[in-house]
């Protein structure tokens, strides 16, 4: 897992997306642009949590670590130090794997 200097706010997420799959389960190998966008990929850092309107900071319900799996075209795209990365909102989170 990479070791990045970001803090994200509130209830972002900052997710490093899995590799791409080369082939098929047929053992085809697939060009670049045939690949599928990754939706599954490994949290490196995690907000504090949405402020509620009491004040108090919304409980995450993901940690660092967790392999989730998100929605193909949620949050954004972002290049740290040379690698690529996505950040999200907890909410485009759909599964955590167990």
């Amino acid at each position: 897992m990479a070791k990045i200097n970001l803090r994200p706010l509130d209830d972002r997420v900052v997710v490093q997306p899995s590799e791409a799959e080369e082939t098929t389960a047929g053992g085809i190998v697939l060009p670049d642009s045939a690949k599928e966008k990754p939706q599954r990929g490994t949290v490196v850092a995690v907000g504090p949590g949405k402020l509620l309107d009491s004040g108090n900071r919304g409980e995450m319900g993901v940690t660092t670590g967790d392999t989730v799996i998100y929605g193909k075209y949620g949050g954004s795209d972002v290049e740290v130090d040379g690698q690529e990365m996505k950040i999200l909102r907890e909410s485009d989170i759909l599964a955590k794997v167990l």
